[in-house]
């Protein structure tokens, strides 16, 4: 795959995560018997959450194109 596809990969993988996260903030909103401070804040937390993991399989992902770059040039290709 080329650069383009991987980068339109991870766009679209990231549209899709924050997408289902809208959707479940939303039913949770309309099906919680919760307070609306105590359910912000459970969102919020959730929210923290999910952007620490997308933070954390981005750099991962960083990670293993740099180390492919790096032994594709190493090999000469």
């Amino acid at each position: 795959m080329s650069n383009r596809d991987d980068s339109n990969a991870l766009i679209y993988l990231l549209a899709g995560v924050g997408l289902g996260a809208i959707i479940g903030a939303a039913a949770g909103v309309l099906f919680a018997p919760k307070s609306g401070d105590e359910l912000r804040g459970e969102l919020n937390e959730k929210l923290k959450e999910l952007k620490g993991k997308t933070e954390e399989w981005v750099a991962e992902q960083k990670a293993k194109t740099k180390q492919l770059e790096a032994e594709i040039e190493e090999l000469g290709v």
